[in-house]
């Protein structure tokens, strides 16, 4: 009689890299649309870059003794990353978790709900990085970047990615319907964008919004970006790193807590 191995354990199962299985499951679904994605990571962004940093440019052109370009890409390359990271954590990330019953699936393997929730975590913020690092190229062949610190983008980026993708993912454990992503969008994401830096300076806003946007985390990616992107010297960037990672924790402390409350109901 053959005798067969057993079965591993829940406890057998390596607890640091449980959360792998999740990424992989999710980077092999994404692979069959890899192409139009990618095609929209870089298609995108030049258009962007191309209208408003040489069009709009041309009339404005310094932004704070630079080209307006450059001033565009710096921004770009980062709030692209929150974008992409927070599209994933809540419409595709909800629809594995409520709609297609994914999690179900994963948590009767040797998977608990952090794994589960860091899992979506770590690949939300992989496809951030991988729209930043299309961006990036572009601003390269544009000329829109000026120091060779720009290497550290991807790394800026993944972390942007990480803090973004935990705060979606506290939305996405309480949501309970595709449209109440509309609140976080338009209450949250849009106002994330519009001021923080991305476009326009923070110091030429109304001290109440210059004060409020210091809260806001993609300032402080924006303020690290632009420096590695120029190579102007920035005060605080530990500060500003250090706010990004608390805030990631943070978040993926609570959105945890949160999903267990919920898949134990």
């Amino acid at each position: 009689m053959v005798s067969r191995a057993p079965i591993p354990s829940r406890r057998e199962v390596p607890g640091a890299l449980r959360w792998v299985a999740v990424w992989r499951r999710n980077q092999r679904v994404w692979r069959k649309l890899a192409v139009p994605s990618l095609l929209g990571n870089f298609g995108e962004p030049f258009l962007y870059l191309l209208a408003l940093g040489y069009g709009l440019g041309s009339f404005v052109g310094q932004m704070n003794d630079m080209p307006y370009l450059v001033f565009l890409a710096s921004g770009i390359v980062v709030s692209s990353t929150m974008v992409t990271t927070s599209f994933e954590a809540t419409y595709s990330a909800y629809s594995r978790m409520a709609v297609q019953r994914n999690w179900d699936a994963m948590l009767a393997a040797p998977l608990d709900v952090r794994d589960v929730v860091l899992g979506e975590v770590i690949w939300a913020a992989s496809k951030g990085l991988i729209s930043s690092t299309a961006i990036l190229v572009i601003a390269v062949l544009l000329g829109a970047v000026d120091s060779w610190q720009a290497l550290w983008i991807p790394p800026l980026a993944f972390l942007t990615g990480l803090c973004y993708a935990s705060m979606a993912m506290v939305v996405t454990v309480v949501s309970r319907s595709y449209e109440f992503f509309l609140y976080y969008s338009t209450l949250v994401i849009t106002p994330m964008l519009l001021l923080s830096g991305v476009f326009f300076p923070v110091e030429r806003m109304p001290s109440l919004i210059q004060r409020a946007s210091d809260f806001l985390p993609l300032t402080h990616s924006v303020e690290v970006s632009r420096m590695l992107m120029t190579g102007a010297p920035s005060g605080g960037t530990l500060i500003h790193l250090a706010v990004l990672a608390g805030t990631a924790v943070g978040f993926f402390l609570v959105s945890t807590r949160l999903a267990m409350r919920r898949l134990s109901n």
